[in-house]
């Protein structure tokens, strides 16, 4: 099942980068990118779609873990654990 996962990553990866060279190459004009009110230097579209894949990948493998993390912690102080005899 692991192998199973692994290619399916692999291919969407590979995908996703095919996507981009080709958009890229289609669409070479400058765009500036909003976020917040602040604005970035105009940039190839494809350096932008780049960066943006690359940081909902960085973000979707370190959000699992940091979720773990938190939700061990919390149940160390589960409501469940403790009754009202034991005080």
């Amino acid at each position: 099942m692991r192998n199973i996962s692994n290619l399916l990553t692999s291919a969407i990866l590979a995908i996703l980068v095919s996507a981009i060279a080709i958009l890229s190459v289609q669409n070479a004009t400058l765009v500036s990118l909003r976020l917040f009110g602040l604005r970035s230097i105009n940039l190839p579209f494809g350096t932008i779609l780049a960066l943006s894949v690359s940081v909902g990948i960085l973000v979707g493998a370190i959000a699992p873990i940091v979720w773990r993390l938190l939700s061990s912690s919390d149940s160390e102080f589960d409501d469940d654990d403790y009754f009202e005899e034991d005080f």
